[in-house]
């Protein structure tokens, strides 16, 4: 009998035939091929992935005894997994290996399911990795989708790149008032404010390394500074001031509704705290809220409604889109302008949004009155500005809500909150956009490291703001 001589050649091989054979199921070369894409949640199929995004995990929601999946390109593979739980988690190794070998190009998901003993083979999801990197940090609230826990709230801040989410200020750290309204300058988090509604209420400002409180009302000093939009040159803030009353509903698809009794437009001088104002958004005469500035800061645009009565029935309140000239010199004003007349239409706007390049103004449309967010019927617009069209964005928008919406500092992505999974959480959508044609790819839910997250996660994203760099404080 001749001794057995150990190579250890002989032994990686065999090392790697194991790894093969565990990794491939045994049987799967004799698939049978269906030509149907496998249902997945989130549903990342047919999507543009920005080059920084991270690992989009999902749960397969095809029944099988045992699954297997390969993730990759050509005949490269970055990722196998056989298993019998339909939760797939992608290391983010493996994920950022695809994404930076992928730039500019496509990548599969292919699935395989067993059942009775038989590997079906699906056919393979295709998505995309853009080129065009998005800002890493997204800043929102979070909280309960009704009002009998409104006091437990907060801002957070999560990084795109992996999961990692902080808390840049909970509502229990100030007696439980409500914290609302974040807002940036240009993307940037050296800018910004938000709002502390209750005991110890107040707006907070963070500038050049500096946060302080104020307090900001109306001339009258009633009604305190509410919707924001910061002008590009970050000395001033612009606000609306809003008598804000809520209804509930007994039955219907809308529990609740919010209306405004009045509103003007404000404006906060940051280096003389200044409070001052303009008859032409400011008096009796009608009600302006939702300002946003163009990105040179020579033009204001905003929302108006005729101004209201008591008996003024609810649904004949409708919102049209103004702009007005501005002159930050002298803090002067031009005359009003009517942008697009909603209400001619039977329709009312809100949450006005200019892209970066100026060209592109993306708005909430709906059938009356101005919180969007209880609205079913709410779909997300596009103006072009240069051409003076208007279209609804069909492929982003659902047969639920989808609203409020802000874009990237590039312009090249927005997120916007929809509540299509189920019509009563918001949840965070992510959608490339391209400049040169006025057109949206179909969007996708922000990533989680739980695949099952939005399955069972119990509060709603609200006011989701890109940004360029982490808050820091």
């Amino acid at each position: 009998m001749k001794n057995r001589i150990y190579s250890p050649f002989y032994g990686c091989i065999l090392c790697i035939l194991c790894i093969v054979s565990s990794c491939s199921p045994s049987g799967i070369e004799r698939s049978r091929k269906v030509d149907l894409a496998p249902l997945i949640f989130p549903d990342y199929s047919d999507v543009i992935f920005p080059s920084n995004i991270a690992a989009p995990n999902f749960h397969i929601q095809e029944k099988a005894d045992q699954y297997y999946v390969e993730i990759g390109a050509e005949e490269t593979v970055f990722f196998q997994k056989k298993t019998s739980r339909p939760s797939i988690v992608i290391p983010l190794s493996s994920w950022k290996k695809l994404i930076n070998e992928r730039v500019g190009k496509d990548f599969f998901i292919r699935i395989y399911g067993q059942k009775k003993g038989e590997w079906i083979r699906y056919k393979d999801i295709r998505n995309e990795v853009s080129n065009i990197p998005i800002d890493p940090y997204l800043v929102y609230r979070l909280l309960y989708p009704g009002y009998e826990l409104w006091n437990q709230m907060g801002i957070y801040q999560r990084d795109l790149t992996s999961y990692q989410t902080k808390a840049v200020i909970e509502n229990k750290s100030v007696a439980k008032g409500c914290v609302n309204c974040h807002t940036f300058a240009a993307n940037s988090p050296s800018t910004m404010m938000f709002h502390i509604r209750g005991k110890m209420g107040g707006t907070l400002i963070h500038q050049e390394g500096n946060t302080r409180k104020v307090e900001i009302k109306d001339l009258n000093g009633v009604n305190t500074g509410t919707y924001s939009s910061w002008h590009p040159g970050g000395r001033y803030i612009t606000l609306s001031s809003n008598n804000v009353n809520q209804y509930f509903h007994s039955t219907g698809p809308k529990a609740i509704e919010v209306s405004d009794a009045d509103s003007d437009l404000i404006f906060f001088d940051t280096q003389t705290n200044e409070v001052f104002t303009d008859s032409a958004f400011y008096g009796p005469q009608g009600m302006e809220t939702f300002p946003t500035w163009s990105p040179d800061g020579k033009t204001l645009y905003y929302c108006r409604a005729n101004a209201i009565e008591h008996t003024t029935a609810m649904d004949s309140i409708h919102y049209d889109l103004y702009r007005i000239s501005f002159q930050a010199e002298n803090r002067s004003f031009g005359m009003p302008e009517s942008v697009y007349t909603a209400s001619l239409e039977g329709k009312s706007i809100s949450h006005p949004r200019i892209s970066p390049n100026g060209r592109y103004l993306m708005f909430c449309r709906f059938n009356y009155g101005t919180f969007s967010i209880w609205h079913p019927e709410s779909q997300l617009c596009l103006l072009d500005l240069d051409k003076g069209d208007i279209r609804e964005l069909d492929e982003v928008n659902s047969e639920d809500v989808d609203s409020y919406h802000s874009w990237s500092s590039t312009g090249d992505w927005f997120v916007f909150s929809s509540k299509r999974y189920d019509g009563l959480w918001a949840h965070p959508y992510i959608s490339f956009f391209d400049t040169s044609t006025g057109v949206a790819s179909k969007p996708f839910l922000v990533p989680q490291k739980d695949p099952s997250f939005y399955m069972v996660f119990t509060k709603t994203f609200n006011l989701p703001e890109l940004i360029t760099a982490p808050i820091s404080y």
